[in-house]
């Protein structure tokens, strides 16, 4: 990447393709650097302690967000999520681009303690294509399902907060976009 390094935040409902975004980014585009966040929830299946995630109890969690040691941490269709802070202000400083996977609450909170972030929404092509992302996927049940599509209906309705919207139609399609908006000059 060229420019001055940037801290650019991925938000968007849950089932709208972050995960599998990054997944691609991972994959054609090692110079990034992505942030690994922390969480109280189980593993889906596939996903590795460090990889996808840093697994902890809440206990652990709680003693870390208490500490200052997270950038940011908010509570998810009842888990617990957050961004270590150390690994972000290192890669920083180092001259790195650092990208961000957050929910809502979270991406509030880097906006406040970093207002320069670049904020990215990411939106499904419609709401039918959300719920059948959702229900399709198969790693939930019902009402698990059912507050994640009350919580994304929020989270759309704030889609205004953020610098940039992208539409999730292709994967590819989409990753290409973000890879332009990090080459762009910062804000």
């Amino acid at each position: 990447m060229s420019g001055s390094p940037r801290l650019i935040v991925l938000s968007g409902p849950s089932g709208v393709g972050k995960s599998t975004l990054l997944a691609h980014l991972r994959t054609h585009s090692p110079d990034w650097w992505l942030s690994v966040s922390a969480t109280t929830r189980f593993p889906r299946p596939g996903e590795r302690h460090g990889i996808e995630y840093y697994f902890t109890d809440r206990a652990e969690f709680e003693t870390m967000a208490s500490a200052g040691d997270l950038l940011e941490w908010a509570e998810f269709a009842g888990n617990l999520y957050g961004t270590p802070r150390w690994p972000v202000e290192d890669k920083l400083a180092s001259g790195q681009s650092v990208l961000l996977e957050l929910e809502l609450q979270g991406a509030r909170q880097v906006r406040t303690s970093m207002p320069d972030a670049l904020l990215v929404f990411l939106k499904p092509p419609s709401w039918d294509e959300l719920v059948r992302r959702l229900t399709h996927r198969g790693t939930e049940a019902q009402d698990v399902i059912d507050r994640r599509l009350k919580v994304a209906r929020e989270e759309l309705a704030a889609e205004s907060e953020f610098d940039v919207s992208l539409v999730n139609t292709s994967v590819e399609d989409v990753a290409a976009e973000l890879v332009a908006l990090t080459r762009a000059p910062g804000p």
